[in-house]
């Protein structure tokens, strides 16, 4: 299994959440945002600066880049 960062994965890239590399108040955020470990989600915009648009069970989501950096994702 290769993980690797949120913020690499490219426009039209679908992933899956593996791991949060983060201390416990991101962590606890990034969970109430929806953002757990099995959690499929897609990369709608990254531009590599500014926000990452994601789409997220029948939403989107904006995250920024230095949280999109803590989310280790396995591409599928």
């Amino acid at each position: 299994m290769k993980l690797q960062p949120l913020a690499f994965l490219e426009p039209g890239s679908q992933a899956v959440i593996r791991q949060l590399s983060c201390g416990r108040t991101v962590c606890h955020r990034l969970t109430e945002l929806g953002l757990h470990c099995g959690t499929k989600v897609g990369v709608i915009k990254n531009d590599n600066s500014g926000p990452l648009i994601l789409s997220l069970g029948g939403g989107r989501l904006a995250l920024g880049r230095g949280m999109s950096m803590k989310i280790l994702v396995e591409k599928t």
